[in-house]
């Protein structure tokens, strides 16, 4: 499908965006600024931290990775807005990726704020980021790749890497569980969450209706589209868990989105349109690659899909990215009898018997 452009809200924003740059700290709205902090050895290069201005300081949206870069683009950003990390009331990240999540808990040691996250990230965070259940979740992303196809030694390979962004978070168990539909209590803003699962078990949207913008994180940004993966810690049907999502933000009343990166935008529901019909053209061709097929591995359907570049050109942590969201569609598609599975080591996919 051809590429839709939504309209930048800033364009100087969009322009470092697209010269690889790091745009400047800005004052979006009276009492709303917009902090880039940069991520290492990452194309998507800087995370948009928000800060909420409040009567006794600022709440942040998102945190970034726990560089010392990274903390310090953060510190100088918020005294452009004339704060310090001391000023920090409530830190609401909208998922528990590094680049939201990591400094999360160095900013709560400086300054006591408190961490929100979902319920669904939450549960996931101690297996995720403890140096206790390191192992065991490389184990079982092993296991998931060796079903789908992947040789072993690759499989193991690709299993632990990413063990080295470990690094990059400061392990933190969250204060407050925040829910769907719940209304922050932040004086000045009418802050509602809005659970929109996915790229994450717990993914967060934050809609301000009062000053109609969207906060949306990675779950729809302006020219990329999110990763979202079947993996040890997704949910069982992920891609439908999204798109119902990407539904029902689609329907919002909103006159910007403020995502976690590359720019802001308008025009929510033309963007929201045009990722929905990129995840049904995808949907399709994988159908197309099985019954070309006659009991094909996930991995074979993978190597066989049309990517941004060819497949020998992907880099090996890359992979295993294209492999398990492949994999969500494949269950997607398995869950409304479009494709059939037949356990084992790996499973085998077929088109459906007539």
């Amino acid at each position: 499908m051809s590429k839709v452009i939504v309209t930048a809200a800033n364009e100087a924003q969009r322009a470092a965006w697209l010269g690889g740059s790091l745009p400047e700290v800005e004052r979006v709205r009276p009492g709303l600024w917009s902090i880039p902090v940069p991520i290492p050895i990452n194309p998507l290069r800087y995370v948009l931290v928000y800060a909420l201005e409040v009567p006794d300081g600022v709440v942040i949206i998102d945190a970034g990775w726990n560089t010392e870069e990274a903390y310090g683009a953060l510190v100088a950003g918020l005294a452009t807005a004339g704060y310090e990390i001391t000023d920090v009331k409530a830190v609401l990240v909208t998922h528990i990726h590094p680049d939201h999540y990591g400094l999360a808990g160095r900013i709560r040691e400086a300054s006591g704020a408190w961490i929100g996250l979902h319920p669904a990230d939450a549960r996931i965070v101690h297996d995720r980021y403890d140096e206790s259940a390191i192992d065991s979740l490389v184990q079982r992303e092993r296991s998931l790749l060796v079903r789908c196809g992947v040789p072993d030694m690759t499989a193991q390979e690709l299993a632990g890497a990413s063990v080295m962004l470990r690094q990059f978070v400061t392990m933190a168990t969250p204060d407050r569980l925040i829910e769907d539909g719940d209304r922050l209590d932040l004086p000045g803003w009418d802050l509602r969450a809005m659970w929109t699962p996915g790229h994450s078990p717990g993914h967060l949207c934050f809609v301000e209706p009062e000053r109609r913008l969207l906060f949306s994180g990675d779950h729809v940004l302006a020219r990329i589209t999110s990763m979202v993966a079947v993996h040890p810690q997704s949910a069982a049907n992920p891609l439908a868990d999204y798109l119902d999502a990407l539904r029902a933000v689609g329907k919002l009343d909103v006159e910007e989105v403020l995502p976690a990166h590359e720019y802001r935008f308008l025009e929510l529901a033309k963007r929201v349109d045009y990722v929905i019909g990129h995840h049904e053209e995808r949907l399709a061709e994988v159908q197309r690659v099985v019954a070309d097929g006659d009991g094909s591995t996930c991995w074979d359907i993978a190597t066989r899909l049309t990517w941004s570049r060819g497949w020998e050109e992907i880099p090996a942590h890359m992979r295993r990215a294209a492999n398990n969201e492949t994999l969500a569609h494949l269950v997607w598609l398995e869950q409304r009898d479009m494709v059939t599975r037949v356990p084992g080591e790996p499973d085998l996919w077929y088109a459906p018997s007539a």
